[in-house]
């Protein structure tokens, strides 16, 4: 009894390393994942009209309008009869209502 027990002790003693060692090396596909990020920046370009006084504003950028009552809210002069002022990219833009005309400028505040 006392060969048995000291077999099974033996064959314990050497088979312990030997699981260890099998789950420090662990080559399952799949266990190590590595993990690339790529970053992408995205250049974006404006390019904004400089408007003058004599070009012709389109209809699409005649409808952001300015109230008439609120132009003094921006420093900006009273509008004749049949003008109105117009703000387009960061400008003001006082324009004959009928033809779109541009009669004068102001930049915004």
């Amino acid at each position: 009894m006392k060969k048995f027990l000291s077999v099974l002790l033996a064959a314990t003693v050497l088979a312990a390393p030997m699981a260890q060692a099998q789950g420090r090396h662990d080559d399952r596909p799949g266990r190590h994942v590595t993990v690339e990020k790529t970053i992408t920046k995205k250049k974006v370009i404006v390019n904004k009209h400089r408007w003058d006084r004599g070009q012709r504003l389109s209809a699409k950028d005649r409808r952001h309008f300015i109230d008439r009552r609120d132009y003094r809210r921006h420093n900006l002069r009273e509008p004749r009869r049949g003008e109105r002022w117009v703000r387009v990219d960061n400008q003001y833009l006082l324009i004959n209502a009928v033809s779109g005309l541009i009669i004068g400028l102001s930049t915004a505040r």
